[in-house]
């Protein structure tokens, strides 16, 4: 080896090192950066792709990780690692099947590992619960209304229950707040005001349409908060930052309520009690993550399942299918989970038109609102979640005049200040979970907009304690093996 081959592969080296101290601080971008840089000067070093994998997983860019592993993986076929980075980034896009494919080529190659045996068991199991699951599945068509068949009416309250009650119909600020309280505690409400919550929340948005216009007077202020994620002592500090949700302190959550963190729960309970209380002062829209796909392996199923039984289970996988996909604010501000579209020419009048009630499909417009992230190049590009596109500032350009719309507001992404202004002022990212997962370190975010003017006035914001109880921990048990 001659003294420059040499020297690059020290160089790179100790570019990987500084990749992998920066991985430690829970700086994945950087450690992606720096694992860039290793590459650029010694690319046939399988381990340099198989940790920026890994960083990319962290970043939950599921589509560029399956990239890397496999890179790895053509470098040095025998190269475990290369296939258990790209099997744990199937496994997180809920590709169980060739997840499986993965752990079973780690298990061949390191046949004495139980670490390995452990998870490729665990793999195999998951992937039998799902095949039983489809054998028993219906279509979206047939199945029935979860909803028609419950009536909380008759459920009975025993006397001995001593949190917050609803008296007859009507939802009450008093009793919200009650319930609040509850939650702050780690106790739950009784089953039958959980019901009723639900249960109002779905007759409301049914009569909604996919794109619903949001109308602030003149003088008046509209708030919107990006992704929570289960981070309900999180959710209490934005109210607390920034009033309760009333006729005159309006809100859009902009998706993402539930999974990853712990307190999905409660979060969801609150949201769905304040739309019941004001329908016109809080709005909600599905996010990714609102779907059986996700809460399955996020951990909201399991956390239903624990604190309210099966049957709500399925009641809110209906009720997500519900959930608006996108706001327009003063027909100024469109406001969406993910983001723009595969093709140009889409109109708000196509979004409106989508037949949402559905689980989110694998393309087309339905997806890509819920998926898409922008890029700092111009045109479109592959995802690098795997889902979706990624796509520029001259794509937003052209959606926003061919809608007469100004500005784009959508959440969807971690961001370090809890917001990001890109594509020339006119695209805004809003996350509202601060320190996410508990190891991101970032600020939480949200925007608010004061009519006619309704020029974003960005508020952040840091975590606040919360009990000891740590995200993902009603998440599938096979994914917390490689959190």
């Amino acid at each position: 080896m001659d003294t420059t081959a040499n020297s690059d592969v020290q160089k790179a080296e100790e570019l990987k090192l500084k990749a992998n101290e920066a991985f430690k601080a829970n700086k994945f971008s950087q450690a992606i950066e720096l694992y860039s840089q290793a590459i650029e000067v010694n690319s046939s070093n399988a381990v340099y792709w198989a940790n920026r994998a890994f960083a990319h997983t962290k970043l939950e860019e599921y589509g560029s990780a399956v990239q890397d592993a496999t890179k790895a993986i053509e470098i040095d076929p025998r190269y475990s690692k290369g296939y258990y980075r790209r099997g744990a980034a199937y496994l997180a896009m809920g590709k169980f099947k060739e997840a499986l494919k993965d752990f079973q080529q780690v298990k061949k190659i390191c046949p004495n590992d139980p670490d390995a045996s452990r998870k490729l068991k665990e793999c195999e199991k998951a992937v039998q619960k799902i095949r039983f699951e489809e054998a028993i599945s219906v279509g979206d068509a047939e199945r029935r209304s979860v909803a028609d068949s419950i009536d909380y009416h008759v459920i009975e309250v025993e006397p001995q229950y001593a949190g917050p009650r609803i008296d007859g119909e009507e939802i009450t600020l008093d009793f919200v707040k009650a319930m609040l309280d509850e939650f702050k505690k780690q106790k739950c409400i009784h089953k039958r005001y959980a019901y009723q919550i639900v249960l109002k929340t779905l007759e409301l948005l049914r009569s909604m349409p996919s794109l619903v216009d949001v109308d602030v007077p003149n003088g008046g202020h509209f708030t919107v908060c990006g992704d929570v994620h289960g981070q309900y002592f999180d959710l209490l500090n934005i109210f607390a930052l920034n009033g309760l949700p009333s006729e005159e302190n309006p809100y859009l959550f902009n998706g993402d309520f539930v999974d990853r963190g712990s307190f999905s729960v409660e979060v969801i309970l609150t949201l769905f009690a304040f739309k019941c209380l004001y329908p016109k002062a809080m709005y909600l829209a599905r996010g990714n993550h609102e779907s059986k796909s996700m809460n399955k392996i996020y951990g909201f199923e399991g956390e239903v399942r624990s604190k309210l039984g099966e049957k709500f289970v399925e009641l809110f996988a209906e009720v997500f299918c519900w959930l608006p996909l996108a706001h327009v604010i003063n027909k100024k501000v469109f406001v969406v989970h993910g983001g723009l579209f595969s093709v140009d020419g889409v109109k708000l009048s196509d979004i409106r038109s989508i037949d949402r009630f559905c689980e989110p499909p694998e393309e087309g417009l339905m997806c890509e609102l819920l998926w898409s992230d922008p890029q700092p190049q111009l045109g479109r590009g592959p995802s690098k979640r795997g889902v979706a596109l990624s796509f520029g500032a001259d794509v937003t350009k052209k959606f926003l005049q061919e809608n007469n719309l100004d500005l784009i507001v959508r959440s969807h992404e971690v961001k370090d200040e809890g917001y990001e202004i890109e594509h020339d002022g006119k695209l805004i990212t809003v996350f509202s979970a601060p320190n996410y997962c508990d190891q991101m370190g970032n600020k939480g975010a949200f925007i608010r907009f004061t009519a006619p003017e309704m020029k974003p006035d960005i508020v952040t914001f840091s975590a606040v304690p919360h009990p000891d109880v740590k995200p993902m921990a009603y998440a599938n048990n096979f994914l917390r093996m490689f959190q």
